[in-house]
């Protein structure tokens, strides 16, 4: 009982952290006259402040100064944070430039990505089912590639960031909030001192705004940490098949907001690449499923006792 109700949070906790994600794009879109340098600086600074009020609260700080005695960790962490700062930047840039389709797409390629970087970096086997689904992603980014005479690079950028950022930080194996708290701590002298700067030339935001955008940018810490942590959570309560499938949530209310919200066009062009990378997602997604199954269906087959014939 207690196993299913630790599961049920868990699942929570998968949704609450990709919804918040999904929901983003109006946080930054409410932030678009500040421009996505100030907003992304004021995100690691935020950011940073949160994520301390939360070690102190938890008493973590003697986690933290262990990395520093681990240079491995550490030069990880260091990768984390400038490709976490090369992602927010991107994602916060392509929202506030009309560009949510594009990077709804980048969130949906994400997965698969990730899959590949599995093989190539961890030496992960794949079946041939998420072979197939990997060529099938292949050939709509080929597709749309072509036919727009461009890369895709909004798309591709953030797919990549994201996947090695996820990357980096299994390899690191650091807890979600020290992790964070790190990340943002060795980009922070860079983003405090690129608001003073701002700030000496008279183009400052903060402090010279509406109530309501310095609380936004204040608040830029706060939607940044607490979905991270929601999602470490998840992660550790409940199936990563379950929360690799919960993941789609993001993109598809990007993509939905784009659209409806914020009336992007849509192509029947876009329409055909989006579909070869929904029909790849669905199959690698069928594909985890039927491992899953497969591997329980082993292990019980594996546990039960044999029979020798004793009577």
């Amino acid at each position: 009982m207690k196993s299913a109700s630790n599961t049920t949070t868990g699942i929570g906790y998968a949704i609450a952290a990709f919804l918040s994600w999904g929901i983003l794009p109006l946080y930054w879109k409410a932030l678009k006259n500040v421009g996505a340098l100030q907003i992304l600086a004021h995100r690691f600074v935020w950011s940073f402040i949160f994520v301390a009020f939360l070690l102190t609260y938890f008493s973590q700080w003697k986690n933290l100064k262990t990395i520093f005695s681990q240079p491995k960790k550490l030069t990880a962490v260091l990768m984390g944070s400038i490709l976490v700062c090369a992602n927010w930047g991107i994602y916060i840039w392509a929202v506030n430039n009309d560009h949510m389709v594009d990077a709804s797409l980048g969130y949906y390629i994400n997965p698969l990505l990730s899959v590949a970087l599995g093989m190539l970096i961890l030496r992960e086997r794949l079946n041939i089912r998420q072979w197939v689904a990997l060529g099938i992603a292949s050939a709509g980014v080929l597709f749309l590639t072509f036919e727009y005479g461009k890369i895709p690079w909004i798309a591709l950028a953030l797919a990549t960031t994201f996947g090695l950022y996820g990357l980096v930080k299994k390899m690191a194996g650091i807890e979600a909030i020290v992790g964070l708290t790190l990340e943002t701590a060795f980009l922070l002298p860079l983003a405090a001192g690129y608001l003073l700067w701002m700030e000496h030339l008279g183009s400052g935001t903060f402090g010279h705004a509406t109530w309501l955008v310095n609380l936004l940018l204040m608040g830029a810490g706060v939607v940044t940490a607490l979905p991270l942590l929601w999602f470490a959570r998840a992660t550790q309560t409940v199936p990563l098949s379950i929360v690799g499938f919960t993941q789609y949530l993001t993109p598809t209310m990007t993509l939905l907001l784009g659209l409806f919200l914020y009336h992007e066009p849509f192509t029947v062009v876009q329409l055909l690449g989006f579909g070869f990378i929904w029909f790849a997602l669905a199959l690698f997604s069928w594909s985890q499923w039927k491992s899953m199954q497969d591997y329980h269906e082993k292990v019980l087959r594996d546990s039960k006792p044999v029979n020798l014939g004793i009577h």
